[in-house]
């Protein structure tokens, strides 16, 4: 592709993932379930939550987007858009739970998508082998952050703790197959500046 054509499918990429509705490719995992009833403080915190969880799709589209655009290998790029496609599931499933607890998806999600996009472009511009690295430590991360959510989402909010259940599989996945394609381990400071940055999202995104 030209330049024009690399940033134009980068701007829809964006477009798309900021602003149009988010189409699921796999059911819902909370699909069939009989609503619940949750007090008003269990509906904020869970909806918080999956306000942060939204974000982490978000950001998710913007790395697998950035990754596939800077590797000129054509088979690690099917990788990455294959794994972007099912992070759309996440983006739309989380967003739908949102609707349903009636809470909002993060005022930043342009800021959040701009520098996710950003980190996934030195990644990849610093070789296939670390932005495989970075791919799979940032999924081991978000899966860790996932289990953490469930201890902290209400027991009667079924729903959204199906939701999170089948996203943590589905990173831990994503995390073994970026090994498998060849990922480089991070070095210690790095990982550690990836969890600071992390914590800086979620704090932020639960309220905003």
């Amino acid at each position: 592709m030209t330049l024009t054509d690399t940033l134009l499918c980068a701007a829809d990429d964006a477009l798309r993932t900021l602003f149009a509705a988010p189409r699921a490719r796999r059911p819902n995992p909370a699909a069939g379930l009989a609503p619940v009833d949750l007090s008003p403080s269990e509906r904020a915190e869970a909806g918080a939550l999956m306000r942060v969880n939204h974000v982490g799709e978000v950001c998710a589209q913007a790395l697998y987007a950035a990754q596939a655009l800077s590797t000129r290998d054509a088979a690690l790029r099917q990788h990455f858009e294959q794994a972007g496609r099912e992070e759309e599931d996440h983006l739309a499933w989380t967003r739908e739970r949102l609707d349903e607890l009636g809470a909002r998806p993060s005022l930043l999600n342009p800021l959040w998508y701009a520098g996710s996009f950003g980190l996934g472009l030195v990644a990849g511009r610093l070789g296939d082998g670390v932005s495989l690295g970075f791919l799979q430590e940032t999924e081991r991360q978000v899966e860790a952050h996932l289990a953490g959510h469930l201890d902290r989402l209400p027991a009667a909010d079924r729903a959204s703790r199906a939701i999170v259940a089948q996203m943590m599989d589905d990173e831990a996945r994503h995390a073994s197959d970026a090994g498998k394609a060849g990922a480089s381990p991070l070095p210690t400071p790095i990982t550690a500046l990836m969890k600071a940055a992390a914590k800086v999202m979620t704090t932020t995104a639960h309220r905003i």
